[in-house]
């Protein structure tokens, strides 16, 4: 098998490609041959020394999609032949990899192997976001930070089928796609300040849901716009990372910014709340997970939700694809494919 190695701390060029002997499924074991990988930024901060639950060296990765072509001992056989997608602690960015099989889903007809891959991670971000912790509901205003992403789509898609009203910040070549989804307003964070923006499109009133992964100085202002009863959650630092090595006095600056603004006396006086989401972090059951990936996968089907690919690369090429999500050129999810 072949697979992507981070070896060391670094610029892209730290991912190697390593050839191996396939894995043998243990007992309990199925076996994916892969043919598509997700990337996520995590795998970007992994790659920085900057993600505690992808130690160096590793296997970076946390999504495939692909075909079950052998199984262990006390494994459903009718498992082989099956197209899957399947959501992973690490390893991800290989050609062939064993899992248990509660991780794993039956691809819906239809779902391709690129839509499989782009499916687990950011859809069940998404679904804590939007749904579980932040409740969002028809009559309220969402802003979502970095909506041409991957986590950024699938809310997307999310709070349109809910019906709510959607503010989208990204780089202006990505608004007229974001308008295709579903976005009401378009903010430019590149020209504009987005805390004047909101401000003007809700008439003063700000929003009662933010999606954040920025970090730093975005979640203070995110946190000044938050309407009564609003909530901010929190996805990420995207800010902490540099395309070179990972960035200490930005991380110390996040860090202290956003400890500074969010204190409980403060908190209570807004009426808001704040939360944060991480998939690699969340302590419940694969089988409680399952149950929450199903659910999404139901409104696959019925076609309310479809997966956004904006960039395939060959396996090979991990380190392009770190480099477009570094440079924020992608529209939805980038993807590895062996």
């Amino acid at each position: 098998m072949r697979q992507i190695w981070i070896e060391r701390a670094g610029p892209p060029d730290a991912l190697t490609l390593r050839e191996s002997e396939d894995p043998t499924p243990a007992q309990g074991q199925m076996r994916i041959r892969v043919e598509a990988a997700g990337v996520n930024f995590a795998d970007i901060m992994g790659r920085l020394g900057a993600y505690p639950d992808l130690p160096i060296p590793c296997v970076p990765g946390f999504e495939v999609a692909g075909r079950v072509d052998e199984v262990g001992e006390d494994v459903d056989p009718a498992w082989v032949g099956k197209d899957v997608f399947a959501m992973l602690g690490s390893g991800g960015y290989t050609d062939t990899i064993c899992v248990n099989p509660v991780a794993a889903l039956e691809r819906p007809r239809g779902m391709s192997a690129h839509e499989g891959a782009a499916f687990p991670v950011n859809y069940l971000t998404a679904h804590l976001l939007v749904e579980r912790l932040g409740a969002l509901l028809p009559d309220e205003t969402i802003l979502i930070h970095s909506a041409g992403g991957g986590v950024g789509t699938a809310a997307i898609q999310l709070a349109r089928r809910i019906g709510a009203q959607i503010i989208g910040c990204a780089s202006s070549h990505k608004h007229d796609f974001l308008k295709s989804l579903g976005v009401d307003h378009c903010i430019d964070y590149t020209a504009e300040d987005f805390e004047t923006r909101v401000r003007d499109i809700t008439g003063g009133r700000g929003v009662e849901l933010i999606l954040d992964p920025v970090g730093g100085s975005s979640f203070k202002k995110s946190c000044r716009v938050l309407a009564p009863t609003g909530r901010l959650g929190m996805y990420g630092m995207s800010s902490v990372g540099t395309s070179r090595t990972r960035n200490w006095m930005g991380s110390l600056k996040a860090a202290w910014g956003t400890r500074l603004r969010f204190t409980p006396p403060g908190l209570m006086r807004q009426n808001v709340g704040v939360f944060g989401v991480s998939l690699s972090s969340l302590n419940v059951s694969r089988e409680r997970m399952r149950s929450w990936l199903e659910t999404l996968v139901g409104h696959y089907r019925e076609g309310e939700l479809r997966p956004v690919v904006g960039a395939t690369f060959p396996l090979e090429q991990a380190a392009d694809a770190h480099r477009l999500i570094e440079a924020r050129g992608n529209v939805g999810k980038v993807l590895l494919e062996t």
